[in-house]
């Protein structure tokens, strides 16, 4: 008779008890910025990590304030208060949804693993395009497409604005450790931190240089487009007979890279290059200068070329496979090769002679038999 083994938890603080208990030891931490906010003494300091810093109150000519805000150091305090957030949801999210999905699915461990990532990301931007669509419609950025550089610099955000900011900084400096706590592929890390970092540098970017109006114009339609492609990878995980998705993701790709270089090209080539306020103040936040305007612009213009050159290769790639796949099926399906008249006649010869009692009928049979 066997003994049962026992599952043994891994050594405190090992690598593997901080993978599997990563998410219980940030909600730990961010439990404790909370527990702040009850005690006078630590209150101020816990309230910098939590709600959205640099709030500036206009009166004028308006019977009730207006409240904006802008940005500053403190910022980093509260990204890094929602980084563990991100983390605690991403943990949510994978346990009780996506773990569930794939123990149904049987993937294999490559699809596994891009399942994940799809699943996480399709959340994410689901969010993301709800959200900024919200902020779209309510500051009218998409109605009037010159208020993407009419009085710059845009100094004051709304508070949607700047949290929503905030939150996509977050969500994206959160998957850099998540890098390590999902045990990624070395192989897939290098793709990975390509996409993490190219998201932290051009939000960032144009959060910094107050260019939020032209960033969230921006991001909301390739919100939608990269939404649309892990929700497509997803349905063909389930079943690869599903790929009608990919074909207006490839659509709407295209089109969303193209309306980006436009609006770029319009807000640094004429909007803002034929603003009278130009010069270069960190202090007032302007940044209109030549050599500014042409290194976002050159920054974006790469990015979108580097996006169509792995757009070209995905689509070269799943028509090879296609091809491969549609070869495959003609030669299974092909009917096997009759034998011809003269290899049916080399049957029923002996050196060249065709046996004639073969050939004879029944009753020549019969008649000889007598």
């Amino acid at each position: 008779m066997g003994f049962r083994k026992k599952n043994k938890s891994p050594p405190v603080l090992s690598h593997e008890f901080v993978i599997q208990n990563h998410a219980d030891m940030v909600s730990c931490v961010a439990m404790v910025i909370l527990l702040g906010l009850m005690f006078e003494v630590t209150a101020k300091y816990a309230i910098m990590f939590i709600t959205v810093q640099y709030n500036v109150t206009y009166t004028e000519y308006r019977s009730e304030p207006i409240n904006f805000y802008e940005y500053g150091p403190k910022d980093l305090a509260t990204i890094f208060f929602y980084v563990l957030v991100a983390i605690i949801l991403h943990a949510l999210i994978q346990e009780y949804i996506l773990d569930k999905i794939n123990r149904r699915l049987h993937l294999s461990k490559t699809k596994h693993s891009k399942f994940n990532e799809s699943g996480q990301l399709a959340a994410f931007y689901l969010f993301s395009f709800i959200w900024g669509t919200s902020i779209l419609i309510a500051e009218e950025f998409a109605s009037n497409p010159t208020l993407l550089w009419e009085g710059y610099p845009h100094l004051h955000m709304f508070f949607q604005v700047k949290f929503f900011y905030i939150c996509q900084i977050a969500y994206w400096l959160h998957a850099l450790p998540e890098l390590y706590f999902q045990k990624v592929r070395k192989e897939d890390i290098p793709r990975q931190l390509n996409y993490i970092c190219l998201n932290v540098f051009h939000i960032a970017g144009a959060y910094i240089l107050n260019l939020h109006r032209l960033g969230l114009t921006l991001l909301v339609p390739h919100c939608l487009v990269e939404l649309l492609f892990h929700a497509s990878r997803l349905f063909y995980f389930s079943d690869e007979n599903k790929q009608k998705g990919f074909t207006l993701w490839a659509l709407l790709f295209v089109m969303a890279r193209l309306l980006t270089l436009t609006l770029s090209v319009l807000t640094f080539g004429f909007g803002l290059a034929r603003s009278e306020n130009q010069g270069f103040s960190i202090s007032e936040g302007n940044f209109n200068v030549l050599t500014v305007r042409i290194g976002c612009l050159a920054a974006i213009c790469l990015t979108q070329a580097w996006m169509m050159w792995k757009f070209i290769n995905f689509q070269l790639k799943k028509w090879r496979e296609h091809s491969q796949n549609q070869a495959t099926k003609k030669k299974i399906t092909s009917p096997k090769s009759r034998p011809s008249k003269k290899e049916s006649n080399r049957g029923n010869s002996v050196n060249g002679v065709v046996k004639l009692e073969e050939r004879t009928s029944p009753r020549a049979r019969k008649a000889k038999a007598s």
